[in-house]
């Protein structure tokens, strides 16, 4: 049964540069939006949109999804350091009580989500001159694997733990000092969002569910949603007092809720396309 358990002590540094210090985690949203850039190229070509416009999706993508999610964890979770240290929570560094590089940690879902459609009705009007849901059907395809890399971020860092299994399958996460296995929350939750990038691709090329504006980004509001809400069973509370809201749901359950019915509007709803 000990096979079944997991000692976890990664260092979440992967190297420094003087006071820089270069971690898994940002490794891990590099690699995510790269592989997003790749996989959105594939469906430019098939669509036959000129490559070029790839440049403007790109920064639209990183600006939405690193300002949405800031200030979607602090507006959800931390309102108050949001009003008491405003430049800290745009900025990836800390003033106090020393200066130090800390990178973008403290990142939203709910708050990318929302960051990256804004983005995306932008980007539709000012540079596709398509409809939103053209461009919020196929940007979901990439975005399912990118959720999934930031997952493992999260696990790297050993942070967003689960609760503990009361047995000998877990991971132990010794760089918390603990000596107990927890469900490994991060890595159900990157399975998940794998399965997601899997469906969503064979959707998009096997199918022609694409045709049907908003199909694609109501499926993928469902999924990510439902595994969203299902997977924070197995985890610990994130924010004291903020893990009871509603018939004992939690800030991320109850904030997953409304989006996956919004998802199943798009899904269900009547359109001429």
């Amino acid at each position: 049964m000990m096979l079944l358990q997991i000692d976890w002590n990664p260092s979440p540094i992967l190297f420094k540069l003087g006071p820089v210090a270069i971690r898994y985690y940002s490794l891990m949203f590099v690699l995510a939006f790269m592989i997003g850039l790749y996989l959105m190229k594939k469906i430019f070509i098939n669509e036959k949109i000129s490559i070029e416009k790839l440049d403007s999706l790109f920064i639209y993508i990183v600006v939405a999804t690193l300002i949405g999610a800031r200030l979607g964890h602090f507006l959800f979770y931390d309102p108050s350091f949001l009003f008491q240290h405003p430049l800290e929570v745009i900025l990836p560094v800390r003033f106090s009580p020393t200066f130090e590089v800390t990178g973008y940690r403290g990142l939203a879902s709910h708050g990318a989500a929302i960051g990256i459609i804004i983005a995306m009705y932008l980007f539709s009007k000012k540079v596709l001159k398509k409809p939103i849901f053209f461009i919020l059907d196929r940007i979901v395809v990439p975005v399912a694997i990118g959720a999934m890399f930031v997952r493992l971020g999260n696990l790297m860092n050993s942070e967003i733990i689960g609760k503990p299994t009361n047995s000998n399958y877990g991971f132990v996460f010794k760089r918390l000092g603990e000596d107990f296995p927890r469900h490994p929350a991060q890595l159900y939750e990157a399975i998940c969002y794998l399965a997601i990038f899997v469906i969503l691709w064979f959707v998009y090329w096997k199918t022609n569910k694409k045709e049907k504006q908003g199909y694609l980004f109501g499926l993928f509001f469902v999924l990510l949603w439902t595994v969203r809400f299902v997977i924070e069973f197995f985890k610990e509370a994130q924010v004291e007092g903020r893990e009871d809201w509603v018939l004992g749901l939690n800030t991320g359950q109850v904030l997953s809720v409304p989006l996956v019915l919004i998802g199943l509007y798009f899904m269900f709803r009547k359109t001429k396309a």
